[in-house]
This record gives structure tokens, sequence and C-alpha cells, in this order.
């Protein structure tokens, strides 16, 4: 790395081979994550909480230990799709999350506020900062997978978990406007800046199915999926407008979620190397 290195490595064009290993933090003692999977977008609305949701759900399905970073502390999503309304504890040990129905576990700041609709006014460097102590400071415990649903685009809350958490690889989320995959160009080329593999790429609201004859449209324009994935070496899935996907999440309920939208991407993050125990 340069001496004139800045930290940023958004705006370089240095290839620091080393670069994300000598930024990364250590886990908090209590916790032993075998998989850290981050779910990113360049832009926000795409449903990125939703695909971190979806992913957990099956992961916990295979009765693997699944954990949810909740890294968007602006626009914290993942205690409502989970009905989660109880607060995390600590000790002197750490932040425990909390757990949902299935038992999946959970850290957001929505979880330690009081009042889950008071925004949050903070400038970037504390933001990150929250973010890098969700890793540092909260006991995860024995998890096979933690899942880190991202705020979009390529600022200080992405480096910071490019560089600091020790990520096995992405899942992008997508939509079929051209615009959003020209800005999601941009969070997978900062991706391959720090040498982080993207597994996956996930469109949403991708089609709708007629319920009575099984036909599909495309609401928002042709997709071009297959092509961007492949550009990239990435696994590519759909998941369609669906109304009752919708609801569940709105209730809480996203672990009743029915649909096999994912299944593929979850094999594959299921067969990634597991991390050895230090």
């Amino acid at each position: 790395m340069s001496e004139s290195c800045t930290h940023d490595c958004s705006t370089c064009s240095a290839a620091c081979g080393e670069r994300a290993a000598s930024f990364q933090e250590p886990a908090n003692p209590g916790s032993h994550i075998k998989r850290v999977i981050g779910v990113v977008s360049g832009k926000g609305g795409v449903g990125k909480s939703l695909v971190t949701s979806l992913l957990a759900v099956n992961a916990r399905r295979q009765n693997l230990k699944v954990g949810i970073l909740d890294a968007d502390i602006t626009g914290p999503s993942i205690p409502k799709a989970f009905g989660l309304t109880q607060k995390a504890t600590g000790d002197d040990t750490g932040i425990y999350p909390v757990f949902s129905k299935t038992g999946i576990r959970a850290m957001s700041l929505n979880l330690l506020i009081d009042d889950v609709s008071d925004p949050v006014v903070w400038r970037g460097p504390v933001i990150a900062g929250t973010v890098k102590q969700f890793w540092t400071d909260v006991v995860w415990g024995d998890l096979d997978i933690l899942f880190i649903d991202m705020p979009p685009g390529t600022g200080d809350v992405p480096l910071t978990v490019f560089q600091s958490l020790p990520l096995d690889g992405l899942v992008v989320v997508t939509t079929p406007q051209d615009l959003v995959t020209m800005v999601v160009e941009k969070a997978i080329r900062m991706a391959g800046m720090l040498n982080i593999p993207v597994l996956a790429m996930v469109e949403n609201m991708s089609y709708v199915e007629c319920p009575d004859c099984g036909k599909r449209f495309s609401p928002f324009g042709e997709s071009h999926l297959e092509e961007f994935a492949a550009r990239h070496g990435a696994l590519a899935a759909r998941i369609p407008v669906n109304p009752k996907l919708s609801a569940a999440v709105d209730k809480g309920m996203v672990e009743l979620y029915e649909g096999e939208w994912l299944d593929p991407v979850s094999h594959v993050l299921q067969q990634l190397p597991e991390k050895q125990a230090e």
C-alpha cells in the first residue's frame, strides 16, 4: 500500500492485493462465524433487505445457524420483516442479538433505540463506526453464515464493511431497469478493487406471473440479467412481483414465505469453504 494512501478505495486506482486484509477487524471473542456474505446494490429501493431475509430463511430451513447484520443504519428493515419488537441486551461481554421465531439472530439499530420512527441524523463516520461495532461488539455465537444487509451506494458504510469484515463474497441485487444496472455496476467495480467476489446477482421485481395462465409479463422492461451476470461470472436468479411475499414482509412474517426463487443462490452460498476457527 502506498504511503500516500487515503484509505478511500472507491477513488483509488492502485491494485493493493493485501488492502482488504490490512484493515480487517477481529470479531467479538464470543463470535465464531464460518461464512460472511454481503448483500449489496448501488441503488436504494431494489430489495436488498428482502433478498437478505429470504436467503437467511432458506439457510435456517437447512438447519444452519444464521445471523443478519443490518448495516443499513439510516433505513433498517430487518426487524420489520421478521416481526422483531424486543430490544437487544448486553453486558460486559458485548451486545447480544435478538432471535427471530425460527432462531435467526439479528442485530439492527432499530433493536437498540426506543422509537423506531426516530430518524438517525448522524454523519458518515459515525454510521460506519456503528456498523463496525455490530461486528466487533456483538456476541454472535456460533454461526454457519452471517448475512450483511448493506446500504446502497459506495460510500462510508460499504467501504467500511468491504475493508473491515472478512467477506467471502457478495450477492448483488438489481431490477430490470437499465438505470439501476448502471448504478449497480459501480458497486461491483468497488468490490473488484478489494478482491471480493460477486457470487450471485438477484433481479427483484423481475416479472409478474398471471395466476390463471402462468404467462409472465415484464412491467419494468425486458431483463438482461443473464448477460449481466455472465459478464461478472455470477449466478443469476429472479424474484417476481408477488403480493403474498410483500404481505408476509409487511406483517413481519417473512419466515413463512413460499417460493424457490433463491434456492440455487442458497446452494452456492452453503458450498463456500468455512473459515477455520482461531
